[in-house]
């Protein structure tokens, strides 16, 4: 990660999370963890303790409470700008059990800009 992005995203969470006891990075990878991937709270306290990290599910669900709404408004204001042409792309896919849309957005480079299920 780039150290200006890193440091605003440290100087950042660091006046949200002041008065915690983990390091910074056992919470942002905890959090990352359990919002990125298919992971219960319990996976991640499994986890983090098979690395020899101790803490409890309760514990890293405070801090997706208290991240994620940061972290959502440093990355959406660090967002890179779309440009004039992009395509829609529509797909039908199963989710827990029923068929539904998947729509995206797809700019030149073939990224996806959003999406909406």
């Amino acid at each position: 990660m780039h150290d200006f992005r890193k440091s605003l995203i440290n100087s950042t969470l660091h006046k949200v999370l002041q008065r915690l006891h983990y390091p910074l990075e056992v919470m942002l990878t905890c959090v990352r963890w359990y919002v990125a991937y298919p992971l219960s709270l319990r996976h991640v306290e499994e986890m983090m303790h098979e690395r020899g990290v101790f803490v409890d599910h309760s514990t890293v669900h405070r801090w997706a409470i208290k991240m994620v709404p940061v972290l959502s408004a440093v990355f959406r204001r660090r967002k890179r700008a779309v440009g004039r042409s992009w395509r829609m792309d529509e797909t039908y896919i199963k989710v827990s059990g029923q068929w539904k849309y998947l729509y995206r957005a797809v700019d030149r480079a073939g990224d996806t800009v959003d999406f909406l299920l």
